[in-house]
């Protein structure tokens, strides 16, 4: 099969109907062959959408000169090219490789829409490298899968449609097609731990012997098989233990074998998005954390988040910016977005009272517009149906609202007095049966 013929069906496979083809285009041999294959698909497939995007990382003297000639290797082949310049933060202590990765993948996610497919020209040697790699930091299943070919991403899906095909026979296909492709002077720098295995390991490796391209990347399958049925399996058990805060449920796991109860924190770490942690971390987790003693508040930092405890229960919080000093003006005939994530407000008519609903208010008591704030300090409500006023600081205890979520959480005011906070009250000043306070999260 040649390779435009295997590029189509892949393409064809996991293109979802109304959807856009988006190539990540960096100009290296890889990119610069999908370019010419998307080109080609586009020709027999009029109806198809496609873009390329190029990364600008700044990180050397010849990026801007590569952006040129990436966009204009779009225009010859039809194909419009959008240049997105990044700043690495290096700050954190993680390698360049990784920041330049993250800060690229997520410039990328932005293209990437409803049913959109995101392409990337990851090939079979850089199947053995990421194997490699992953064997290199003790890796289990899950990373010695290494890379699909595709998987969910942002809105869309991200496509591998070269992973199964040999770097040889992409770097044929640029000659006998006559392209020209850009060479990054980093690429040979062994001082990266991938360079290092391209081209001082894994020729030694192929040389001895010569497919072992191929059967790690079998092996890679069948880890991956491995690790969706152990997902699987366990699944059903993990829903069993979460809240609706996502919560993770610690007494029923102190009586799980050790495996059990690993893989169970790691795949609910997983669906929180988190970085998974290592079996040191996983170790430190489930001792110091979960297993802390009652009056403690103990925590683990993870690099996008950190994992706390609170009424026997596990939580991961995100990374977030702080939004204590936001304050917003809101007229409660329309919809208020909220910053950082946390969703959206809407105030609704009532047309059938529902007795579980306790965000109810008066129209008649509501003003016309209001104020959204974050932070409770200095604010006192009465909620309706209890005695007394207390201050927002000792309500939120009371409600049982954990410390990190207690300036993440809306409160509705009217010249300083609290109307409502989200999901947990309405001041008895407020509280009517003819509209609702919809926090949607």
């Amino acid at each position: 099969m040649s390779l435009y013929s295997h590029f189509a069906r892949q393409i064809d496979t996991q293109l979802a109907s109304g959807g856009r083809l988006v190539l990540a285009f960096s100009g290296g041999v890889d990119s610069r062959v999908l370019l010419d294959l998307l080109s080609r698909y586009q020709r027999a497939h009029p109806e198809a959408t496609c873009l390329a995007v190029h990364i600008h990382h700044g990180l050397s003297d010849n990026a801007d000169k590569w952006a040129r000639q990436c966009v204009k290797w779009g225009h010859q082949t039809g194909i419009d090219v959008t240049v997105e310049h990044i700043q690495l933060d290096l700050s954190s202590g993680e390698s360049i490789e990784k920041a330049a990765r993250d800060a690229r993948y997520g410039a990328l996610k932005q293209h990437v829409m409803a049913n959109d497919a995101l392409l990337t020209g990851q090939h079979l040697d850089d199947q053995l490298e990421t194997f490699l790699l992953a064997l290199k930091r003790g890796s289990g299943p899950k990373g010695l899968s290494s890379m699909a070919e595709s998987m969910t991403f942002g809105d869309g899906t991200l496509c591998r449609p070269l992973l199964t095909v040999e770097r040889s026979e992409i770097e044929d296909y640029a000659k006998q097609r006559g392209l020209e492709w850009l060479e990054d002077e980093t690429n040979r720098d062994v001082r990266f731990d991938r360079n290092f295995l391209r081209h001082d390991i894994t020729p030694r490796l192929k040389a001895r012997w010569p497919s072992i391209h191929t059967a790690v990347s079998r092996s890679a399958r069948l880890c991956a098989s491995q690790e969706r049925l152990l997902v699987e399996l366990l699944e059903p058990k993990l829903a069993q233990l979460l809240d609706d805060q996502g919560g993770l449920n610690i007494k029923p796991l102190v009586t799980e074998s050790k495996e059990q109860r690993s893989f169970l924190l790691r795949l609910w770490l997983q669906k929180q998005g988190a970085t998974l942690p290592s079996e040191l971390q996983l170790d430190v987790l489930w001792r110091q954390v979960a297993l802390a003693q009652q009056d403690a508040n103990p925590r683990l930092s993870l690099p996008d988040g950190q994992i706390r405890r609170f009424k026997g229960r596990l939580f991961y919080i995100a990374k977030s910016n702080d939004v204590s000093d936001w304050v917003n003006t809101w007229s409660t005939s329309e919809r208020q977005l909220l910053p950082e994530g946390l969703g959206t407000l809407t105030i609704q008519n009532i047309e059938v009272l529902d007795s579980n609903s306790r965000m109810t208010l008066s129209r008649q008591s509501l003003p016309p517009s209001v104020e959204v704030v974050f932070d409770p300090q200095g604010l006192n409500a009465h909620p309706y149906g209890r005695i007394g006023s207390r201050k927002l600081k000792k309500l939120f205890q009371e409600y049982g609202v954990p410390s990190w979520l207690r300036q993440r959480t809306p409160i509705l005011l009217a010249q300083r007095k609290v109307i409502a906070v989200a999901g947990l009250f309405v001041d008895r000043d407020f509280y009517g049966q003819d509209c609702e306070l919809i926090w949607d999260k």
